[in-house]
């Protein structure tokens, strides 16, 4: 197996990954990426399959618990209820539970209120040059999500800022003073999301509160702390992969001929340049696979983007090309994991991109954009633009 050195915070890596995953692939289905100390499955074929392999989870081996340090204990109680980091049975729940309140018809009812919003964007654009990640982009999934679960807009500006101190805690260069504020974050996240549940607990309304509160699988409800968890989850995963993929997207797109914006457009958006490119997963028993042998407790990082870039799924994989057939993209994930927020982000990039497209056709670059530090994510800085 192909061992390789590559900082993930390095400056060339953060603005390009391809080429490290170029040449990681040219070894083989997997690699060893010895500055993570893991295994990583870098082919489509070998990332979709780790994917769906119920071998492997996302929920560490009791034996392989981390030791929590006291300073992140309100941050990993919060993601000890995250369906995203259990498996069955109790993620089997949990998922259930959520899937019977985020319904495709509650999601597909969004569709004008998200265009109606993307106009009220485009009405305050300046006249002068502007970061369309701030003006557009980065308002559209939060206060999406604020109108979903019900709780005021006003505080999309603090949903935010928690949303990005929390969701450091994944990021390469992550610090102890990023872990201190994500754990602050996480404390006043929890005390909003909790009075809002308690009003909602005695007030229902047609929002998605209510909606989490009232489901009921096999007679069981989500706990409060299941409830908190659950709505810290659906806006930090769905406002930060939002965020980056229609930055990416638009990125892109800016610098190509006018396109059709439409269902197989922004499905090469997320395969061309998607928002997450490692996800992880425990191995729960010995196994061989593709050619190596894992043991219990082993992890192995499935590299979403570098899948996504794989010359045998994807002729010409570096080129943007909605019309291009292939299997589909692992930017969601896979499996049982398979993000219960994709409808919401595909209707939300379908929608942004039509009126904003339509309302700007002169919009272009008013510098090069650069990417953030924020790997195992992949976003822009910010997103200079003009519409002259």
């Amino acid at each position: 197996m192909l061992t390789l050195h590559q900082s993930a915070t390095d400056p060339a890596f953060v603005q390009d990954p391809y080429p490290f995953y170029d040449r990681a692939r040219a070894g083989g289905d997997l690699f060893y990426w010895a500055d993570y100390g893991l295994v990583c499955a870098v082919s489509h074929k070998a990332v979709a399959a780790l994917l769906r392999d119920r071998r492997l989870g996302r929920e560490a081996p009791p034996e392989r618990a981390p030791v929590i340090a006291p300073h992140t204990r309100d941050f990993y109680d919060i993601e000890a209820h995250s369906m995203l980091e259990l498996e069955p049975p109790r993620h089997t729940r949990l998922r259930g539970l959520v899937l019977r309140a985020f319904t495709s018809r509650r999601i597909a009812a969004l569709g004008p209120e998200i265009e109606q919003l993307s106009h009220d964007l485009i009405d305050r654009f300046p006249d002068g040059p502007f970061d369309l990640l701030d003006a557009f982009a980065r308002p559209i999934p939060v206060i999406v999500i604020c109108r979903l679960l019900g709780v005021p807009e006003a505080r999309a500006d603090d949903l935010l800022a928690w949303s990005n101190a929390m969701v450091a805690m994944y990021q390469a260069r992550r610090t102890r003073a990023i872990e201190d504020a994500a754990a602050q974050a996480t404390r006043a996240f929890r005390a909003f999301i909790t009075g809002y549940i308690d009003e909602k607990r005695k007030a229902p309304a047609d929002d998605l509160i209510s909606q989490l509160i009232a489901a009921e699988e096999q007679g069981e409800k989500l706990s409060t702390d299941e409830l908190i968890t659950t709505c810290i989850l659906l806006l930090n995963a769905g406002h930060e992969a939002t965020v980056h993929t229609l930055g990416n997207g638009l990125k892109t797109l800016l610098d190509l001929p006018r396109q059709t914006i439409d269902e197989a457009l922004v499905e090469e958006v997320l395969r061309h340049d998607p928002p997450l490119h490692m996800f992880t997963r425990w191995v729960y028993e010995d196994i061989t696979l593709f050619g190596h042998d894992f043991k219990r407790g082993d992890q192995v990082a499935c590299l979403l983007a570098a899948a996504n870039r794989d010359p045998a799924a994807y002729p010409d994989p570096a080129a943007f090309d909605p019309t291009r057939k292939g299997p589909a993209n692992t930017s969601f994930g896979g499996g049982i994991h398979f993000c219960v927020g994709a409808p919401l982000a595909r209707l939300e990039m379908l929608v942004a991109l039509r009126v904003l497209f339509d309302r700007c056709p002169t919009l272009r670059l008013a510098e090069p954009a650069t990417y953030a530090d924020v790997y195992h994510f992949h976003g822009l800085t910010r997103l200079m633009v003009t519409k002259d």
